[in-house]
């Protein structure tokens, strides 16, 4: 199968991106796929329609040479997934300001930095697609000691509402994916975590929330991330249309106890579990 169109994703060095990177290949898509160390990879070096980007989102020179290289290669992106992203957990008390400053860096301000530059090309395409990697934690609260993720997640929530109304009339749309976690992904294996050995007010909720991340992982309830590429996937090829695609059991229970009760008997819930 072979396809004229092209995707450009960030993050794709491990865990979901890579998975996508290789989907889209499989579908015949050609693929800008981007990371911080492209000299490292080697098993997306074997598919011939898929082409490796130096990117760190954060930077604005390496964006601006990671699209035009893309560019340049392809001669036209059609898609791109904002996927690049990490998490930052711990009490906000005990975060330090680079910490703080990094989370907002790479999960939202990296997505508008990714965005900006290819504004022009998109408008001279006269459209394109944006596909924003969100989490049910960008919609609805979830785990305690996640402030920090939770308020980069809801600015890239806001960001891609917002941009609906003055991309909608160039005939750019724009798409949420928001999952909640799965097998195989690098997220929870590179969690920071803000401490300070000097502060214990907060250790015996971090060991609990510890805990549950790292008993998902065990037992098999984090989702397959077939299903989040195969979410991914489907809006960019028009199979859905949906603006927000909520992926995996637990964040569509979630959301869907949040959309059933207020506000304070929803949060009281959550925070009971972790007593």
């Amino acid at each position: 199968m072979t396809t004229n169109k092209t995707v450009f994703i960030t993050g794709t060095s491990t865990g979901l991106g890579k998975l996508t990177a290789i989907h889209f290949a499989k579908l015949g898509w050609n693929v800008a796929a981007t990371m911080r160390t492209p000299e490292k990879e080697t098993e997306l070096t074997a598919y011939e329609n898929i082409k490796l980007f130096k990117l760190d989102v954060t930077k604005l020179a390496e964006v601006n040479a990671a699209v035009d290289g893309a560019i340049a290669a392809f001669g036209k992106i059609d898609v791109v997934v904002n996927n690049a992203g990490m998490g930052v957990y711990g009490a906000l008390e005990l975060a330090d300001e680079e910490t703080i400053d990094w989370q907002f860096a790479v999960n939202a301000r990296g997505p508008i930095n990714v965005i900006r530059k290819f504004l022009p090309h998109f408008r001279a395409n006269g459209g394109g697609m944006f596909i924003n990697i969100s989490s049910f934690m960008g919609v609805t609260t979830a785990v305690p000691l996640g402030s920090l993720y939770n308020m980069s997640k809801f600015a890239l929530e806001g960001l891609t509402e917002g941009l609906y109304y003055e991309l909608k009339p160039l005939n750019i749309e724009l798409r949420l994916i928001e999952q909640g976690g799965s097998s195989g992904n690098n997220f929870l294996n590179n969690i920071r975590w803000s401490k300070d050995e000097n502060i214990a007010a907060y250790d015996g909720l971090m060991n609990k929330v510890a805990g549950m991340m790292a008993s998902r992982s065990d037992d098999g309830s984090l989702d397959d991330p077939q299903t989040i590429v195969d979410a991914i996937a489907a809006q960019a090829t028009g199979a859905s249309r949906q603006f927000r695609t909520v992926v995996g059991e637990a964040g569509n229970n979630l959301l869907a106890l949040r959309s059933s009760v207020p506000i304070e008997e929803y949060l009281e819930t959550i925070a009971k579990g972790y007593e």
